[in-house]
């Protein structure tokens, strides 16, 4: 009987026990930790896939992941409930404020509940007649409460402390007055809803925010006439912005919702307006257009596409001087986009069409802007560039290159010992910013990168056994090993890894971006199949700093919403775990 009950003890013990072999923790940038931190979960005694937290989030977003790492991370986008999945997108969290937050790491259900007094409750709510949905507090206007959630069809009313004590309802929809124990709300029309609600005076308002699952152009321009609309496709990474590139003649046209009239826009400008709701046909010049419509402010534009059949540069900075153009070569996938590997000089340049100035485009900003027809010359000091242009948008970008003659590794850390002498790298035969040691055996201590073994120009920064190193930064901390060591003089990465590549860096032409420069979302095209599936991005400022950090999964081609992020310098960082690559971008306003 004892042994019997020892092992029953043992093997509760054993059982229990692995409820701590994995955690469960809160990150993003709702979350005191932000993208960089897990905030650790509770977990539940009676369950080991049950946890929760009490913790005060800000506006942002949120994931949950296991055992601080990306292996293992749940996201969607419902709030305040919702069903977690493997890499999902980051769940938003509209307001600030303190959150009893519950997930269940089998079904991927979670809970964001707000501490608050006043909730809304009813059978056309997430919770039922059962649970209140608690509102959010106004800072500015302690009696005004509010939220956004998505109804059924059904009844609610509002109450205090999540009790019938005190309740306001009334028979109007979709505003009235509540007044305590008035009669149920009643929802008619399932929908996405702002609800807004002031405890002193029982006002509230349940203010219908459209959801749009297609925004098509209709009309006797259009290839369907004003029968079938033709669809436009939602710009990833940016919610609003829905574009095309259609033919169109001359007519009038307009833009709805849903493949419906009930949603519809119209103005008598072009090429370029706000839609109104239910205004008027738009009138269409024909031509061949990309098409944008923002279904947040409405404004809509259409871009003429020319059918060129060359873009050159030219200019006293240019090899031909200011007689004759140096053409630029077309982007197969995107007949809008030039590029050009140049050497220039100090002086100015244009972009032209055909070989003629009846179509030109210049602008006063250097190395990045958008360029007008007609507009002044670019100015342009010396140097060998990688050169864009986008003959639709008018955004052009001049990279300027710089090629290293030699590059090393230098420190105690290395074969030599010393901060006197480099062991030199291996210049990749085609990316001239790639560079490699194919097997080093390094020491624990200290590394830094440097080019033409002079400290003029080099990388670190004390992250081991990948980073992103920058000019003059802090030595790299080495761990003792055999490594092939690989760095990318373009973007500072680096990484040392297993002489077999079990980290590897990869040359940055693995990863495309267009358009470059962008000004609202980086389209990112993968030709590396190293780098599909699960995978981190991360865009750095030039001094370093993380500005934008989220997960995606990789197949052929991704976009991220850079519309938040201010004119500058950037560089994407893409990392799955084993493979990453760095790419140089340039955003314009």
């Amino acid at each position: 009987m004892q042994l019997r009950v020892l092992f029953s003890f043992l093997f509760c013990a054993i059982l229990f026990s692995g409820f701590s072999q994995v955690s469960v923790g809160i990150i993003g940038s709702a979350t005191p930790g932000g993208w960089d931190t897990d905030t650790d979960m509770v977990q539940s005694p009676d369950s080991a896939h049950l946890w929760s937290i009490v913790l005060n989030l800000v506006q942002g977003e949120a994931k949950f992941r296991q055992d601080n790492a990306w292996d293992i991370n749940w996201g969607a986008t419902g709030y305040p409930t919702g069903i977690g999945t493997q890499g999902g997108p980051n769940i938003p969290i509209p307001a600030p404020g303190e959150f009893t937050v519950t997930f269940n790491s089998i079904t991927g259900a979670y809970s964001f509940s707000v501490r608050s007094d006043i909730g809304i409750i009813g059978n056309a709510t997430p919770g039922g007649w059962n649970d209140d949905t608690n509102m959010f507090q106004d800072q500015a206007d302690t009696n005004h409460y509010f939220i956004t959630l998505v109804l059924s069809a059904g009844e609610a009313k509002f109450r205090q402390n999540d009790a019938w004590t005190v309740n306001w309802g009334a028979v109007d929809f979709p505003s009235g007055i509540g007044t305590l124990n008035g009669p149920n709300i009643p929802i008619a029309n399932p929908s996405k809803y702002l609800i807004d609600f002031n405890k002193s005076t029982g006002a509230y308002s349940f203010t219908e925010i459209a959801e749009y699952t297609a925004i098509g152009i209709i009309g006797s321009a259009t290839p369907g006439l004003w029968d079938t609309d033709t669809d436009l496709t939602k710009v990833a990474g940016s919610p609003n912005l829905w574009r095309v590139n259609l033919v169109l003649n001359n007519g009038e046209a307009k833009f709805r919702a849903n493949d419906a009239w009930t949603y519809n826009w119209g103005d008598t400008l072009f090429p370029i307006g706000i839609g109104i709701a239910g205004g008027g046909n738009i009138p269409v010049d024909s031509g061949e257009y990309q098409i944008t419509f923002n279904t947040e402010t409405f404004e809509y534009q259409f871009l003429l596409i020319g059918n060129y059949q060359t873009v050159g540069i030219i200019g006293s900075a240019t090899p031909g001087g200011w007689g004759a153009s140096t053409a630029l070569d077309q982007d197969p996938a995107d007949k809008s986009i030039w590029k050009k590997r140049l050497i220039l000089i100090d002086g100015e340049a244009k972009f032209r069409a055909d070989n003629d100035w009846t179509v030109n485009w210049g602008g006063a900003a250097f190395p990045t802007g958008i360029a007008e027809q007609d507009g002044a010359n670019i100015p342009v000091p010396a140097g060998e560039y990688k050169i864009t242009f986008n003959s639709t948008t008018g955004e052009y970008n001049f990279e300027l290159l710089v090629i290293f003659g030699a590059v090393g590794i230098i420190g105690p850390a290395t074969p030599i010992g010393t901060w006197d002498a480099d062991v030199d790298m291996t210049k990749d035969a085609v990316d001239e910013s790639f560079w490699s040691i194919a097997s080093i055996d390094l020491t624990d201590g200290e590394a830094k990168f440097r080019a033409e073994d002079a400290w003029t120009v080099n990388w670190g920064i004390a992250q081991f056994p990948t980073g992103v190193g920058t000019q003059d930064g802090p030595n790299i901390p080495i761990v003792a090993g055999t490594y092939r060591v690989t760095l990318n003089s373009a973007s500072g990465e680096y990484a040392f890894g297993e002489p077999s590549s079990t980290i590897d860096l990869l040359k940055s032409n693995s990863v495309s971006i267009a358009p470059n420069p962008a000004k609202d979302v980086l389209n990112i095209q993968i030709t590396a199949a190293e780098l599909k599936g699960d995978a981190h991005i991360i865009l750095f400022d030039m001094q370093g700093r993380r500005v934008l950090e989220q997960n995606i999964t990789l197949e052929n081609s991704t976009t991220i919403n850079v519309s938040s992020l201010n004119a500058g310098s950037y560089l994407l960082h893409i990392a799955n775990g084993k493979y990453m690559v760095g790419k140089n971008v340039v955003i314009v306003k």
